[in-house]
């Protein structure tokens, strides 16, 4: 692929990230930052992320097949790779059937998405799916750049190598709390997995496949938690997404979670040190 992300990035809300923040986390060595949420077919936001910074990579986590049409979405994609070459992913996915009211045939709707983004001239390795099973994860290995699971463990990590085999890219999300206070970490951690994810039948059907049971997700159990939401000071929770790249991944992007929505540079500063970056 050209588009190349680094080994460590940052995911964040949309609603989070601004010019000014791009900016502060390729200045702390990172090499992506992933939009959350569902970005809209202009991407306007992306291009803002790029305009404000000089290397750093800007990937979708995801664009909503739902929501923003592949014709749309291909427009926006050729202006922004005219301007900024090299340095924009586009991540697209199926999204969630308790989210969107349409949803039916959700892997019939994945190709023909990925065929709009054919017919409307987005290269497969400018482009990533967000994947979780091992029917979606064979599709980003043939039809993209690669895969993009989010709420995943290193498990799934090494099982998703597997199954996309050696040159697709390899791109978890991992949840992390930089607390050394575990029952403030969990707490963190337990109210953003609990509501929405843990009620949402995708990523569900998904942590039971990689070893967790019905009663870890219903009660978001101390075990579920401190897998999904790496906690510690800055040299464990680096440890916690090395791990991911010990288990195949190209590249791991960390979404730093903190208490009432107080301000996570400092956070993203520490871990910046302890990676090394």
């Amino acid at each position: 692929m050209t588009v190349a992300p680094g080994r460590y990035g940052v995911f964040a809300r949309g609603t989070d990230l601004t010019p000014d923040l791009a900016a502060t986390i390729e200045s702390l060595g990172y090499g992506a930052v992933w939009i959350g949420g569902s970005p809209p077919a202009d991407l306007e936001h992306a291009e803002s992320l790029l305009a404000a910074t000089g290397n750093l990579v800007v990937a979708t986590g995801i664009v909503n097949m739902w929501a923003s049409p592949a014709s749309e979405v291909a427009a926006s994609y050729a202006r922004i790779a005219g301007r900024y070459p090299d340095r924009f992913l586009l991540g697209v996915g199926i999204g969630h059937p308790e989210a969107v009211g349409q949803y039916k045939k959700p892997y019939a709707t994945i190709i023909e998405y990925l065929d709009g983004l054919d017919a409307g001239g987005v290269p497969v390795d400018g482009r990533a799916l967000a994947a979780l099973g091992p029917k979606v994860l064979a599709v980003s290995r043939d039809r993209t750049a690669g895969a993009h699971p989010y709420l995943t463990t290193p498990r799934h990590t090494r099982e998703a190598r597997e199954i996309l085999g050696e040159g697709p890219l390899l791109a978890p999300e991992q949840k992390v709390v930089l607390d050394t206070d575990v029952e403030r970490a969990r707490a963190i951690g337990r109210e953003k997995v609990s509501n929405p994810y843990l009620k949402l039948t995708n990523y569900r059907n998904n942590l039971l496949r990689t070893g967790f049971t019905d009663q870890d997700l219903d009660t978001a159990s101390d075990a579920l938690v401190d897998a999904l939401v790496i906690h510690g000071n800055p040299t464990t929770v680096a440890a916690g997404l090395i791990a991911h790249l010990d288990a195949g991944a190209d590249h791991v992007c960390a979404q730093v979670l903190v208490e009432d929505r107080a301000d996570y540079v400092p956070a993203l500063t520490s871990l910046a040190g302890a990676l090394d970056l």
